[in-house]
């Protein structure tokens, strides 16, 4: 994945709290136990903390570091995506959400723009106070997508994936998929506290994932405003597969079988390895959202 060296990159639409002081209280999930127990739900990669309903107890406020702010002061161009993992961050968040906006005003309607939160260890949201035990988020109270990059290297080391620069573009764009759920009305769906491979959470799941392949298709298409060529200017074979490779890591069945040694569909929530992928796939390969009917 490339990105067009001159193109200027927004960095509005991201937020850096990466080592800022974090008051104290009760976060929603943590490490340990909790954080396992996260991971066995197979809530990462979802929507807000509170439909856990775990706590971790009291934590200690965070001491603040030099990294909080750093993207806005060094994310500048499509170059500084290129060569740094948190500006190429910021390019594909700018890609993904000129893309929807561009999809919204082609279908009359009116895309609402997202931020994106870089944090560290913990943070406060809409939704509850989270830690990283959570892996990636979007809350719908707030309309943000929040994101420790530091899972990224658990998604190679913890989860098997192959990583790659379009695992991490996979799973931001699953997110903001999450968004379109939620201006769309589809996001009300998953509130119907149930699991299982038939659910209503895991449908919602694996919809987000086909937004993400309908981005992919457009990403080498969508024109970026300071320049009119798109942002990213290149996307091979080697990425889509590096991606489908992290939906695949990230499918209940398999998650369950690495951490709890076996398979239960019943308390799925996000679908099979070989559904996330097909799903993402599907999108993908046909650019359209209409195709992303999971719910049919």
């Amino acid at each position: 994945m490339q990105f067009d060296d001159d193109a200027d990159l927004d960095t509005s639409e991201v937020e850096d709290v990466r080592g800022s002081r974090i008051p104290g209280g009760r976060a929603t999930i943590g490490g340990g136990v909790a954080g396992l127990v996260a991971l066995l739900l197979g809530l990462f990669f979802g929507v807000g903390p509170e439909q856990l309903g775990l706590s971790s107890g009291d934590q200690e406020p965070q001491t603040a570091s030099s990294s909080a702010g750093e993207v806005q002061q060094s994310c500048r161009k499509g170059r500084d995506a290129n060569a740094r993992e948190d500006c190429r961050l910021v390019a594909v968040v700018n890609s993904i959400q000129d893309y929807w906006k561009g999809e919204f005003t082609r279908r009359g309607g009116r895309y609402t723009p997202a931020t994106t939160v870089f944090f560290s260890d913990r943070v406060n949201t809409a939704c509850g106070t989270a830690t990283a035990a959570v892996g990636p988020f979007y809350c719908p109270a707030d309309r943000q997508v929040y994101l420790d990059l530091g899972f990224f290297d658990e998604l190679r080391t913890k989860f098997g994936a192959s990583g790659g620069p379009f695992a991490q573009a996979y799973v931001v764009a699953h997110e903001y998929g999450h968004h379109v759920q939620n201006l769309t009305g589809t996001l009300r769906t998953d509130r119907d506290g149930q699991q299982g491979a038939d659910s209503n959470a895991v449908r919602v799941e694996l919809q987000a994932d086909c937004y993400a392949g309908v981005w992919a298709h457009h990403a080498t298409r969508t024109p970026d405003e300071s320049t009119g060529r798109p942002l990213i200017t290149s996307l091979t074979d080697q990425d889509i597969a590096d991606g489908l490779d992290a939906a695949a890591a990230v499918g209940d069945d398999r998650i369950q079988q690495r951490f709890q040694g076996r398979v239960t569909p019943e308390s799925w929530t996000h679908g099979s390895a070989r559904q996330r992928q097909q799903w993402f796939y599907e999108g993908y390969r046909t650019g359209d959202m209409e195709r992303c009917n999971t719910f049919r």
